[in-house]
């Protein structure tokens, strides 16, 4: 099939974060246009909220009339004023009416506008109409056409199918027997038939849920297969007859040209030891330690690695990946989450389709704009991408298997699953519902060519909204939130996965969050080989888009998922460590890590010395909100004497605190958006700082998230100061600017050249000098300081129950910050953990932190550093007649009470 590259420059959560950094709460999407008075029925302007409502911006016609006009065969059309190809007796009448509070409520983007009944006579109309074009239409009293559009008819369906089709059970489902039944929810077609084994199989349709089913006999294991659909499609304003995989596969053939008959429950797709598999420990989520890893870039340039690129890869355990991973397992780290690993839309899956760069790379120099060139000419076509660009949601990507045609990925996703579970890690799926690749009649359109409008968010005018980056889902819609549930359901019983993290979660309405956490909640080891109670979920909770501040539904944002077991992503102590914002226009804006104030740089962004001190120490603030996991009830002195509560702390004009519980807020400092923790650095710290004092600032980062309540999540690499050569977005950058290197000696990844210009072309002024500054040339003994000083602090957050409250009236007796005010000692945060003392020196000097209230204790630092790997922090010391610490520069210590 033909594969598509949609540009995603506003990837995720790097497209909410800048919003929200920009916007403290982003603007409700405008009203619908009061009145349009026109005829287009390419646009969608009337909404079909129910079966007895439409909802329509138009104005009023004293005299007039109203109608909702259908044809099954798309004959409708608009000439010189007048509709051609009506039938009378394929109508409906509209008559004035109001909306009741219930309809207000569900349809809040739509409360405001004129709205009209169905009159009742025409009631047995309904799925006829509903099964055809749709146009309503507007006479004046003297029989002249006013306006006319077409009919938007998610809330329809929803009323009159949603009940029974939720019911239903989708997709291949075998009997007992083995005996194969597809179906399909297409309430809106014509017809619907199965194309197998090169015939047609006529489909039977079920009045009452729309869906189209047919039952097989056991030959039809294994075969391809696809649905011809014929519906009347918006987009191509005509009926069509597509030919369209199932958007409740769970196989398929190479490059997703058809779905397969298959059982996931056949014995011959469970690798040997799966039905006995032994999980890691079960983590509540406030104990989470979890990093963050793209599938191919973790062994794609590995040489150790028998399955570069593979899911096998996780399989090797003697390579240097899987003893980097097991490593940090040993450590602390207790969740390995992947980047989206469902199929794909734009990754040639069959390895000869796969283009690779033509070009020597490594002998171009390091600030040359020929790498980013030569990865430009074949990016539509390589073996790499994010992936979050979904096909079909509940199939694994077949570019990561070594077969991509047929059932192998889903032996091999388990082997992977087994593999990992083996390290010590549980497995988190990164699933993208929010938005699909395309939408329409584009072939890498599913589910809109099976129900077309019904799927995805429509805005005023019928087309399909776009804020995600693509064309976005509506989950606020029954058989969209039954997919997302069922999918989960699927990836957590038959794959055995131990969590999953939602991209742009605030697209998705609170109560589809819920549903999800409710269906987990509902599995059993007994009854379905998991626990579902003991998977994680977590999400971005941005606030952005045609949703925004609760438009069309309550959303699953930061503020409204607090309290219900379900973590959000914290941006706010993430831009006081790193400084400014993700889209800054001068990359060199400075925060807590990177020298604000006690280590300038040269950007005059940064402003006067009085405005940089004062900006640290409100950073200072947002950091200690985010070390009590954001909660908005917790009470401390901030950077100006007041006492305050992290709600009550400024984040842009927003609340820094927004938690109820400790798992509320997931803590991180960096991610796949934007650029590394070291690549930001490069820009913040000063052009003069030694690659030594480098490595240090990259763990105090670090670890203002560690020693955080709640959740935590950091990029794989991370600990080894990875680099992307200063790519702010590599989602499509190959593997050349993304792969991981875990042997130092091949380097960290910086300098290799100018990123890609396609997302970076402003910043490669700042970026060029620093490619080859001899400052920023990273060696082996940089990443192993860094990663060992990493690991004592893992390892501390791991045993210290502090650093794992379970509620918020055990955060606020137990953590404090004894010298918070406007007398604080800017670069430095002193943390007070029960019988701990963290002292976070993020200066260039060593520093001397007197708290006297702690005169006369017995304070020493904490085993774990003082046998630990950095001879740094071993100098750390308190002298108990003063109750002081002494830290050294760049250096997070923890002391321990004797």
């Amino acid at each position: 099939m033909p594969r598509f590259r949609h540009a995603r420059a506003a990837l995720a959560g790097a497209l909410a974060a800048v919003l929200l950094s920009l916007l403290a709460a982003a603007h409700p999407a405008p009203a619908v246009a009061a009145a349009v008075p026109e005829v287009d029925l390419t646009a969608a302007r009337a909404h079909w909220i129910d079966a007895t409502t439409v909802v329509w911006p138009v104005a009023a016609a004293p005299g007039g009339s109203h109608r909702l006009l259908h044809d099954p065969r798309g004959r409708i059309a608009a000439a010189d004023g007048r509709l051609t190809g009506t039938d009378p007796g394929r109508s409906l009448r509209l008559t004035p009416a109001q909306l009741t509070a219930e309809q207000r409520a569900a349809h809040p983007h739509l409360a405001d506008l004129p709205a009209f009944a169905v009159d009742r006579r025409d009631a047995d109309r309904v799925e006829a109409a509903l099964r055809g074009q749709l146009v309503a239409a507007q006479w004046s009293a003297d029989g002249t056409l006013t306006a006319a559009t077409g009919v938007q008819i998610p809330g329809v369906l929803d009323d009159v199918y949603a009940r029974a089709a939720t019911e239903a059970q989708l997709g291949p489902v075998f009997g007992e027997n083995g005996t194969p039944t597809l179906s399909v929810w297409a309430p809106t077609a014509r017809e619907v038939a199965l194309e197998l084994g090169g015939r047609t199989v006529p489909m039977r349709r079920d009045r009452d849920s729309g869906v189209w089913s047919v039952t097989g006999h056991r030959g039809w294991y294994g075969q391809p297969y696809r649905y011809r659909v014929t519906v009347w499609a918006p987009a191509a304003q005509e009926v069509v007859t597509n030919r369209v995989t199932d958007l409740y596969a769970t196989a398929l053939t190479a490059d997703s040209e058809r779905s397969l008959v298959i059982d996931l429950n056949d014995p011959r797709l469970a690798p040997a030891g799966w039905d006995s598999l032994a999980k890691p420990g079960p983590v509540p989520p406030r104990r989470a330690t979890i990093q963050e890893l793209h599938v191919r870039d973790f062994s794609v340039a590995d040489p150790t690695s028998a399955h570069p690129g593979r899911y096998l890869a996780f399989t090797d355990e003697d390579s240097a990946g899987m003893r980097h991973l097991t490593g940090l397992a040993e450590a602390g780290t207790t969740h390995l989450h992947l980047l989206p690993t469902f199929d794909i839309a734009t990754i040639p899956e069959r390895a000869e389709d796969q283009a690779e760069p033509s070009c020597d790379l490594a002998a171009f120099p390091a600030d040359s704009p020929d790498q980013q060139a030569c990865v430009a000419g074949v990016r539509a076509d390589d073996a790499y991408n994010w992936g979050y660009d979904p096909l079909h949601f509940t199939v694994p990507e077949g570019s990561y298997a070594t077969d991509p045609d047929g059932a192998r990925r889903t032996l091999e996703y388990r082997r992977m699953v087994q593999g990992i579970n083996g390290a010590g890690l549980g497995v988190v799926l990164d699933v993208v519902y929010n938005h699909t690749a395309a939408a329409g009649q584009d072939s890498a359109s599913v589910l809109d060519r099976i129900v077309p409008g019904y799927y995805h968010r429509l805005l005023a005018d019928g087309s399909v909204a776009n804020s995600t980056c693509c064309a976005n889902t509506a989950p606020e819609h029954a058989m969209m939130g039954k997919l997302i549930v069922d999918s989960v359901i699927t990836w957590a019983t038959q794959y055995k996965v131990d969590g999953f993290r939602f991209d742009l979660m605030g697209h998705h309405p609170r109560q589809n969050m819920l549903d999800v956490r409710a269906a987990l909640d509902d599995l059993t080891l007994a009854g379905d080989g998991v626990d579902g109670r003991n998977i994680l979920l977590y999400g971005e909770g941005w606030n952005f888009g045609e949703v925004a501040n609760d438009a069309r539904f309550v959303q699953a944002t930061q503020a409204h998922m607090a309290g219900t077991g379900i973590a959000t992503f914290s941006d706010r102590a993430r831009d006081a460590v790193r400084g400014g914002g993700p889209f800054d226009a001068d990359p060199g804006v400075q925060g807590f890590a990177s020298g604000l104030f006690t280590d300038p740089n040269s950007s005059a962004t940064n402003g006067t010395e009085a405005e940089q001190r004062a900006r640290l120490l409100h950073y200072q603030d947002l950091i200690k909100v985010g070390l009590t996991g954001n909660l908005a009830g917790f009470t401390f002195t901030d950077s100006t004497g007041r006492t305050v509560t992290g709600a009550e702390v400024d984040y842009n004009g927003a609340p820094a605190g927004y938690a109820a519980d400790p798992g509320d807020a997931l803590a991180y400092v960096d991610a796949h958006d934007n650029e590394t923790l070291f690549d930001a650095l490069a820009y913040k710290l000063p052009a003069d700082t030694a690659p030594a004092d480098r490595a240090r600032a990259q763990v105090v980062a670090q670890a203002t998230a560690l020693l955080s309540q709640g959740p935590v999540l950091g990029q794989a690499g991370t600990d080894l100061l990875r680099s992307k050569s200063l790519d702010r977005n590599s989602y499509d950058s190959g593997d050349w600017y993304n792969a991981i290197h875990w042997d130092c000696a091949a380097g960290n990844g910086f300098g290799r050249g100018l990123p890609p210009v396609w997302d970076n072309e402003h910043y490669w002024p700042y970026a060029a000098p620093l490619l080859t500054a001899p400052g920023l040339d990273i060696g082996c003994a940089e990443t192993g300081a860094a990663s060992a000083a990493y690991r004592d602090l893992l390892t501390i957050r791991a045993t210290e129950d502090v650093f794992g409250l379970a509620t918020a009236e055990e955060v606020t007796e137990r953590i404090s910050f004894p010298l918070s005010g406007p007398g604080e000692t800017p670069g430095v945060i002193v943390m007070a953990a029960g019988d701990l003392v963290v002292v976070f020196n993020a200066t260039p000097e060593r520093q001397s932190q007197p708290v006297a209230a702690l005169a006369g204790r017995d304070y020493a630092l904490h085993p774990v550093q003082a046998d630990g790997a950095d001879p740094v922090v071993r100098s750390a010391a308190f002298s108990p007649a003063n109750g002081t610490f002494e830290v050294p520069a760049r250096t997070v210590a923890v002391f321990a009470r004797g």
